[in-house]
Parts: C-alpha cells; structure tokens; sequence
C-alpha cells in the first residue's frame, strides 16, 4: 500500500528571494514582509472578487442555473449586488484597487501612488463591512525609497502562480511567506527564536490531537493566525460549522496583527485579536477558552517579572517561587492555565528545555502541575519541522477535564501520556520534515483511545497504577457558546465527537515500547518530574538543555577563538615584559 504524504508547505522560495531583491537596498531588511504581505492580500481579495465575477457570468449562460438569463440590464445588476459577494466570502472591488490594475499600470512612472491609493481603496471598501479590518493596509510605497521600476519588479514576482491562494487553495501562503522572511532576516528581524510562523504540520497535530469542534478558540501569542486557520480546516473537515466557533488573540507586535487579521479576513472568520504583550499586558483577563492553541515564544529571558502585581490571578504560588527573570515559558504556563475553562483544553508548543528546567521558577510550575493534574499528554517532535529556529520542540497538552464527568472521556487525573514521535516525519528538503498522514494519525489515534471513554479500554500502566485505573471520560465543554455564536449544524457537538472517535473507539489503548507510555503522577515524581518521553516510554533518556548541537559549535568556537585572542595578547604583554627586564 503506498504510503499516504501530507502535501508539505509551499515551496517557494526561490521566488520569495527575488522579491526580497527587489528591494534591497531601498528598504530595510526587517521590513520586506510588510511590503511583500499586503500585495499579496490585494492580489487573493482581488481574486477572489474576480473568481465570483467570472462564476455569475458563466452561470448566465447556463440553462440549468438560476441566474440563466440573456437580459444584459439583468446581468449588469447581478454583477453589481454585494450580497452576490458577500455570499461567497468576497466584495466587490473597486477596478483601481484590483491586482490586475496594478499588473496593468505596474510600469507607470506614478505605479507607487497607485499601489498606495489601492491600499486605501481597498481597506475603505473592506471597513464598510467589517469595520475591525480598518487600517490593515498603510499607505507605505510613496514614502518609501524605492524607485517604479523596483515596485514594478516587485508586482511582476509576486503575479507567480505559486503565490495565488486560486492555484493553491490549501495553503495558508500568507503564514508561509511570513515564516520565510522571518526566518531569512531573523537578526534584522530583532526577534528571539521563539519569533515565528508554526509551519502546518505541527499546527494539524495539534488541532487533531484536542479537537476544536466548537466554543472559544484562543491563542495569545497568535502571530500570523494559522493556529486559527488549521482550525477551520478541521472543523470543515469534520463537517462542522464555523458560526459554532469564536476566535480571540492577542499579539505583540502591531505589523504582525496586521497580518494576522489579513489571515482570517481571507477565511470570513470572526475574531477579536489585540495588541499587547500577554505576560504584562493580558487584554483579555476574564477570558476563559475552550481551547486554547499556541505557540508562544521560547525561552524568553529578561521580560521582567517584578512587574506582575504580587496578587496576579494567573500565578499558582508566591512570585519570587513561581516565576523566573531568565526564561518565560511557564510564565505562559501559567498564563494558558489560567485563561482555560471549567472543561477547556490547551496544546501549548514549548522547546524541550521545559520538560527538564531544575531552575526554581520553572521546575516549581512543571511540579506543581503535574502534582495537581494538570498535564495530559506530553509529546516530543522530531528536529527540522521549523525552517526558522533549531531549538528542538515538544507539545504540552493541559486540560481541565480529566475527571471523567463529561461522558466522552475517562477520567485520568493520576495520568500522563508521554509519547514519542522524535523517529517519526519524512525530510521534504534538506531543511524541512513534514509529518505524513500515518504520522499523525498514529499520534491523534493513540492519544485519543488513551483519553476517551471505552468500552474495550485496557490502557496498560505501571504497576503502582493499574489498581487505580478506571473507566471515566472528558470532552471539550459544557458551557454555552457567546452570544455572537450560533450553530446552524443539525448535528451535536456530541455526534460530531462520536464520529470522529470511531476509528479509535474499538482500538483499546495500550503502551508501545519506544513510542508511548502512561506513567501515574508517582512515576513521574520518582524521575524528579522531568517530563522527557524518552525517560518514559523506553528510549534513550537524554538531558536535553534545547540548544540545537549546531549552535553549542558555534558559541564554543565563538568561545575558543576569544580565549586565542586573549592567550595571543597575554604573550604579547610577557614578551614586553621580558625586554623591560
């Protein structure tokens, strides 16, 4: 049987790159995204206005259609109904704000006023329908250094069709050229190593593995929205409705919301997303999520916990014990926590450093949730699933319904699941691995029979454990949707779950030597609750700090050569010595 691929991310580049020539020289490095991106949005609202044009058009020349019709007065006001667009997710663009003027006039000595007022055209058109998208396209290419010819340039690289959402309708391109650029001018760029677009495959992992089918969706450290993206793909999937689901985010840095916003406008999504910083400035503090997906920065040092206030409602202790001014990542622990209802769940991507942190800040956090039932599951990935950071990376999956009280799952409170999938994933390139679709559903199948209610269920645990195994369940949440939700689906949340689940419901869970394992809170307080799968599950348990081999040459040669240059210099001052003598 030939082994079903997962189509990996778009390929592209080669293409990116001549873009990013385009403007050197005229604009800074840490800059070309935010010229590249909103032509690109231009150029998929436009198509998709131009998609809906063409289809009514056609369908006044078919019979059969309901738009049959020969009368051009007919046809002209068909064409020029917005509720015809809106249906299809798309307006009605102006011609001067359309890509394919801008192709026309891209050789005009004026093309830079035109692309500018495009903006404006556009993001004036769009507000008249969704006032939150307001002011996602400044006025940019006038005031920039850059000549006609290299806007030109620019229009014509981008008019590829590798770069069109019609010739590639599944791939989130916005999210996948952001990664590209942050991951090529990182340094220009100022930003940590945490600072990046999640490439889809682990984004589908995590979405498949907790099942977002309906309620609050939030990710506060959102950057381009693709956890949103992956999201509505899964509930689609699974014949679901998007009216079902609310989206809130919130993210650091004003172009990246920008973007993010960009990104789900495309999707006709509802949303909610701010700007701040989530540590210091949470903008949504009585937010309480069905899910939460995220993947916030790493190892975030220096991000000044003394300004929490001492009464701060996310924190599990006392400040000075359960937070460090070296690394953020279970301050964002903490955070997610916090934010995740009574029934809420929560796939958190993290570096692996986390698992075995003995730093007092973190490792009181990790103990404390593990001691209090917190952790579900604990999944270790394998290395080049990023283009942009080597750190290598795991998915903590917390959730506050493991009491077996909701009739989907069973209940886990003294559980862990620790699985492995550091062999698993195919190299696409040199540089990237993708999970195939066996991959992943090796993984969501696994966590599932583990997690939901059985009939046949014989999850297999150490033997301080078995005795206090027992049948129970957990599902998503009980609560009732906002008040701006409302489900148009005739089938229940419930149903959907039960559909969903039938591959695994006759597969009882049972530990795999090497790949997973279901340790009890004891097992796990035994190894001074390091949470690294391969103490678990029976590979090899290797102390991982999250610092990629490469980069641990590259700062030991840095090292080395500080020390020769020392060395050199104090032979030379002992020589000097030497002749004073």
């Amino acid at each position: 049987m030939t082994k079903k691929q997962t189509k990996a991310d778009i390929n592209f580049e080669q293409e990116l790159w001549k873009a990013a020539n385009e403007l050197r020289g005229a604009v800074a490095e840490n800059q070309y995204k935010d010229y590249i991106l909103p032509l690109i949005f231009l150029k998929h609202v436009s198509e998709r206005y131009q998609g809906r044009k063409d289809e009514l058009v056609e369908a006044f020349k078919d019979e059969a259609s309901d738009y049959y019709t020969t009368d051009t007065e007919e046809q002209n006001y068909i064409l020029e109904d917005p509720d015809e667009y809106l249906s299809k997710n798309t307006y009605i663009i102006p011609k001067e704000a359309t890509w394919q003027f801008l192709q026309d006039n891209a050789e005009q000595d004026n093309i830079k006023v035109l692309v500018d007022d495009a903006f404006d055209v556009l993001d004036d058109t769009l507000a008249q329908y969704r006032p939150d998208l307001k002011g996602i396209l400044p006025r940019i290419f006038v005031k920039s250094q850059l000549t006609p010819k290299q806007v030109a340039g620019l229009i014509n690289l981008l008019a590829n069709p590798k770069l069109s959402e019609k010739e590639n309708p599944g791939s989130d391109i916005l999210g996948r050229v952001y990664e590209y650029y942050i991951g090529k001018f990182a340094i220009a760029e100022g930003s940590g190593a945490g600072q990046f677009f999640t490439p889809s495959s682990i984004v589908r992992l995590m979405v498949e593995m907790i099942e977002p089918y309906q309620g609050k969706i939030f990710d506060n450290a959102c950057g381009s929205g693709g956890m949103f993206v992956q999201s509505l793909k899964f509930l689609q999937a699974h014949g679901g409705d998007k009216k079902n689901i609310s989206i809130y985010g919130q993210e650091r840095y004003d172009g990246t919301l920008r973007l993010c916003k960009m990104n789900l406008a495309l999707r006709d999504l509802s949303f909610d997303v701010k700007l701040g910083d989530s540590l210091l400035q949470d903008k949504f503090p009585d937010l309480k999520a069905d899910y939460i997906l995220v993947n916030p920065p790493f190892n975030v040092s220096q991000w000044h916990p003394e300004d929490l206030p001492e009464n701060d409602p996310r924190l599990f202790g006392p400040k000075e014990e359960f937070t460090t001014d070296g690394n953020a990542n279970f301050m964002w622990m903490q955070t997610f926590w916090n934010h995740l209802s009574d029934r809420g769940t929560a796939a958190v991507v993290m570096a692996n450093g986390a698992m075995t942190s003995n730093n007092k800040g973190e490792k009181n956090v990790r103990q404390f949730m593990v001691d209090n039932g917190m952790v579900d599951c604990i999944v270790r990935l394998p290395d080049k699933l990023f283009l942009t950071t080597g750190i290598p990376a795991c998915i903590f999956i917390l959730s506050k319904n493991r009491d077996g009280k909701d009739g989907e799952h069973r209940e886990r409170l003294n559980e862990v699941l620790f699985i492995d999938m550091s062999k698993l994933g195919r190299m696409e390139s040199r540089k990237l691995r993708v999970f195939d679709e066996a991959d992943l559903q090796k993984a969501t199948d696994t966590y599932h029979a583990w997690r939901n209610v059985n009939t046949n269920q014989d999850v297999t645990l150490s033997t301080s454990s078995r005795a206090q195994s027992r049948d129970g369940c957990s599902q998503y949440n009980s609560e009732p949707l906002p008040k701006n939700v409302t489900s148009s689906d005739s089938r229940g949340t419930s149903e959907l779950y039960r559909e969903a689940n039938e591959t695994t419901a006759s597969q009882p869970y049972k530990n795999i030597d090497g790949f997973c394992y279901s340790a009890t809170i004891d097992d796990i307080a035994k190894q001074d609750y390091k949470l690294t799968p391969g103490i678990y599950v029976g590979t090899e348990a290797v102390e991982d700090d999250g610092i990629p081999f490469e980069d641990k040459m590259e700062t030991l040669k840095a090292q080395l050569q500080k020390q020769f240059a020392k060395g050199n210099e104090l032979q030379k001052q002992i020589l000097e010595n030497f002749e004073k003598i």
